[in-house]
């Protein structure tokens, strides 16, 4: 049975409901996880709150001093953290162990926050005035995290939640909620209060319940759109400040001028790494002319035929399967969708060899999409590929433009006048150069634009700080002597 972690403890609540955690490789239902209800949820808040009395009054060193050891015990626990992920989600072992490493990013950035907490200060702004300001922590504050990154998401949150002084409450994904627990054994050994940070597992029972408590001041949520925009409109009715990142249909153009053979090393690994469970794998390839066209779905294809589809725990693997049997079918109904509607499905992952058992689908490439199509339309979120085709670079940047989501995006060119063009003009909020997965490094901020964000903030680097904090202004006076009464607005002087 996996725990949720309250106060300090595992605690399996009072609800007596459970889910079935599977094992994506064989299928079978490997252990269950208890849901909280809206009472764990509470009690949860209110450990939270007790904790929060001391630890936002915690000197900044001593914050550091826990991140640093919490990033030691990370990192000497990162291959089992990395098994955790790999038995539960089926990712690589590689894959997961790339996951805890960028997570750990995020600590690093966040030992840092003695510097990022600094505010700033003006002497003698009117005669005798000073001015000061600075950021404190908001309180209690909620992370709501996806399946695919069971410890790279929350990483992206509940560090800085953390540094910053405030308390924090992780509802991890039902599918696969061990890494959460893992991580909160961890934060416990490297001294962090009870109730500073706990683990409440569960459905829309436990979410709603987080968005919806009074002693609750922030949620950030990363997930698909609809269930983004929800998470943003239930919380900030709710009087909380909220961020949520949705969904995601990442595109990448290639310019005729494009090194072939590179950009379709890149772009397979970014379409069916993680079996294309990433909300930054690159789903959508917009060729620029015909034979651009054809030579790269022909050099996809052929990565996508040899890639070695099995288990995410054995050696030589290159994609694991999908984390449910729901997300497999998903898949292989727009395979369907795909064929029908008219476009080529050049490599069909419903006929790979693949292992038997398990929700596996081989990688999927499929060419000549036109945008009115579900397949082009919606987001699939699994190993399936689509091509496009443009005949300029305008014509090509404007379908990249139209789609409503603006995630991420990247262009494959030798053109850096046409790079910066592309770098300029995209209507996406992050951005990639000869690079298929843009994602940014810890100490930038990691986030879309359009049905990819809801909210002004996005997540980690500064950004991040900004989000699990507020500003406070200071002027003062120390007079000499009484100036006597004045009722005019106060004005330099």
């Amino acid at each position: 049975m996996v725990s949720s972690w309250i106060a300090g403890r595992a605690d399996d609540g009072a609800a007596g409901r459970h889910g079935d955690v599977f094992d994506p490789a064989t299928g079978e239902v490997a252990r269950r996880v208890a849901f909280a209800s809206a009472a764990d949820v509470d009690r949860a808040v209110q450990a939270a709150r007790g904790a929060f009395a001391e630890w936002g009054s915690t000197s900044l060193a001593r914050r550091t001093e826990v991140m640093f050891r919490f990033r030691e015990l990370m990192a000497a626990r990162s291959g089992d953290l990395a098994a955790i992920i790999t038995s539960e989600h089926g990712k690589t072992l590689e894959d997961a162990a790339g996951e805890v490493q960028r997570g750990l990013e995020v600590v690093e950035f966040a030992c840092g926050i003695a510097h990022l907490m600094k505010g700033e200060g003006s002497e003698q702004i009117s005669t005798r005035v000073d001015s000061t300001s600075y950021r404190q922590p908001l309180g209690v504050v909620a992370g709501i995290t996806p399946f695919n990154f069971p410890a790279m998401v929350p990483m992206w949150m509940f560090p800085l939640a953390l540094a910053c002084g405030n308390a924090f409450l992780l509802k991890p994904s039902e599918k696969d909620p061990s890494a959460a627990v893992l991580m909160a054994e961890l934060l416990a050994e490297a001294g962090l209060p009870e109730g500073a940070f706990s683990v409440v597992h569960g459905d829309k029972e436990a979410v709603d319940a987080l968005l919806t408590h009074p002693e609750v001041d922030a949620v950030s949520f990363v997930g698909s759109t609809p269930i983004a925009r929800y998470i943003y409109e239930t919380a900030t009715a709710s009087g909380k400040r909220a961020q949520a990142l949705g969904g995601a249909k990442n595109h990448a153009m290639v310019l005729p001028d494009a090194d072939i053979d590179v950009a379709a090393d890149a772009i397979a690994s970014a379409a069916f790494g993680s079996a294309g469970q990433r909300c930054m794998a690159i789903s959508a390839v917009v060729s620029v002319g015909e034979e651009t066209a054809d030579a790269l779905a022909a050099a996809v294809a052929d990565r996508a035929r040899a890639l070695k589809v099995g288990p995410g725990s054995q050696e030589g693997v290159e994609m694991g399967p999908l984390v449910t049997p729901e997300a497999r079918d998903r898949v292989v109904a727009y395979i369907e969708k795909a064929g029908a509607g008219g476009a080529e499905v050049v490599v069909d992952g419903r006929e790979a060899d693949l292992p038997e058992g398990g929700f596996f689908v081989g990688p999927t490439v499929v060419d000549r999409v036109e945008p009115e199509m579900e397949v082009y339309r919606d987001e699939v979120f699994g190993p399936l590929l689509v091509m496009l085709r443009a005949g300029s670079f305008d014509e090509g940047l404007d379908l990249v433009n139209a789609n409503p989501y603006g995630n991420g995006a990247a262009i494959f060119t030798a053109d850096g006048g046409a790079a910066r063009e592309f770098r300029n003009r995209v209507q996406a909020g992050m951005i990639g150069v000869n690079v298929p997965i843009p994602v940014p490094m810890a100490y930038y901020s990691f986030g879309g634009w359009k049905d990819s964000l809801f909210g002004d903030l996005h997540v980690h680097g500064r950004e991040g700080v900004l989000f699990y904090t507020r500003g406070k202004v200071v002027t003062e006076r120390w007079p000499r002597r009484a100036h006597g009464t004045d009722y005019g607005f106060p004005t330099q002087s």
